[in-house]
């Protein structure tokens, strides 16, 4: 960015640590450096990528910025409510009420919006409250302070005095890189770790907080494994001008594009493709119109410009770099999705809307052909948990 130089790096090992995708998203509690710019790289370089069709969505994004307005807040005890001021999670999971699985209550609370049930919000984004007025001035400020903060600084509410507009946000990529329990992918030198991975530690549907642990514990294996890799003294590859080439042209030719489309526009129509039809419900009518648009978006893309041609913090060029890794990406997300004709964790169809052990208790793999995602798949390795229905 400094000098906008193209630099290259020659390594023994190699560890993608670069996070998950969840700007493919307009409503998202990623911060916008999310691009799945790991991922992509990783599968325009012949990885696979393994079950990226389960997203997982949180139930408490503060509307309109999707914000995390953290699970303590229904841990303390906040209540969600519909426009009726009905504690709706009655009917979905009267045992665990608001405190049911994050994907049950991202569903409820869309459940209620569907049926005309939520409060009309801005662009779409209608919602339902999440009440922590009846917890009191004392156990907010002690127990919930930096939610009463943002609610005040972003929206101008005071979570003590009102309840709070939220509704299903992304929030995390289950899939990723293809790894082994070691962090190993499939190429000698090279692991992955944290959310760009697929351990599986997380099946179809993460729990909460294992993202922590899944950073923590295969940060520690895939550094050790490096190491361990390094002592046995691999040589340093040769570098292979010809890539190297390749990619300095692809990225340099940007810049001299002279196309009449805003790659910002282009950004901007994705994100609204996935938050329509990729979102915590799914239908083969949407997932093939999305796919539609993702094609229709790429072939966009080839008639872009940038404005800024400079070579130094030339924003406008990493922004178009990250938008080509979404559109390639979005585009994996929606055709592993889409064959999938069950609901399975984070990935719920309404037109499959069973769980389907015998056809589909396997894992996706993608990987990049010439004209788009190839997939295949692989069994689940289950040894001890038997899958069962969940019931509350």
């Amino acid at each position: 960015m400094t000098t906008g130089k193209f630099i290259v790096f020659r390594a023994k090992a190699l560890i993608f640590a670069t996070g998950g995708l969840g700007t493919l998203y307009g409503f998202t509690t990623y911060s916008q450096t999310v691009s799945g710019d790991g991922q992509a790289l990783a599968y325009r370089a012949g990885f696979c990528l393994e079950d990226p069709e389960f997203v997982q969505f949180h139930p408490t994004g503060l509307v309109p910025s999707g914000i995390l307005m953290t699970e303590a807040c229904r841990g303390e005890g906040g209540y969600l409510r519909n426009a009726h001021g009905d504690r709706f999670m009655e009917k979905y999971a009267s045992a665990k009420m608001e405190m049911a699985p994050r994907d049950i209550v991202s569903r409820s609370e869309m459940t209620e919006i569907i049926e005309g049930n939520g409060f009309e919000g801005p662009e779409g984004l209608d919602y339902i409250h999440l009440d922590l007025t009846h917890l009191g001035a004392d156990t907010i400020n002690h127990r919930l302070p930096l939610i009463r903060e943002v609610c005040m600084k972003f929206i101008g509410l005071d979570p003590i005095l009102e309840p709070i507009p939220v509704r299903a946000v992304a929030h995390y990529s289950m899939g990723g890189i293809e790894a082994d329990s070691n962090g190993a992918t499939k190429v000698t030198g090279a692991w992955a770790a944290g959310e760009v991975a697929c351990i599986s530690v997380h099946g179809a549907n993460r729990l909460g907080s294992n993202s922590t642990a899944e950073c923590l514990v295969w940060g520690g294996i895939t550094g050790e494994e490096t190491v361990k890799y390094l002592h046995t003294d691999p040589p340093l590859p040769k570098l292979p001008a010809d890539q190297v080439d390749r990619e300095a042209n692809r990225i340099m030719s940007l810049l001299e594009k002279k196309g009449v489309e805003n790659p910002y526009d282009l950004r901007r129509e994705l994100r609204d493709t996935m938050d329509q039809y990729l979102g915590v419900f799914r239908t083969g009518e949407g997932m093939g119109k999305a796919l539609q648009e993702i094609k229709t978006l790429k072939q966009r893309f080839d008639n872009i410009s940038i404005k800024d041609k400079s070579s130094i913090y030339n924003t406008n060029l990493i922004n178009v770099l990250e938008t080509e890794n979404l559109l390639e990406l979005a585009e994996v997300v929606v055709t592993a999705a889409l064959a999938r004709e069950e609901s399975r964790g984070g990935h719920a169809r309404t037109d499959f809307s069973n769980r389907d052990d015998d056809n589909w208790l396997k894992h996706t793999l993608a990987r990049c052909g010439e004209d788009g995602p190839k997939l295949d798949y692989k069994p689940v390795n289950i040894s001890r948990w038997k899958p069962v229905e969940r019931k509350y």
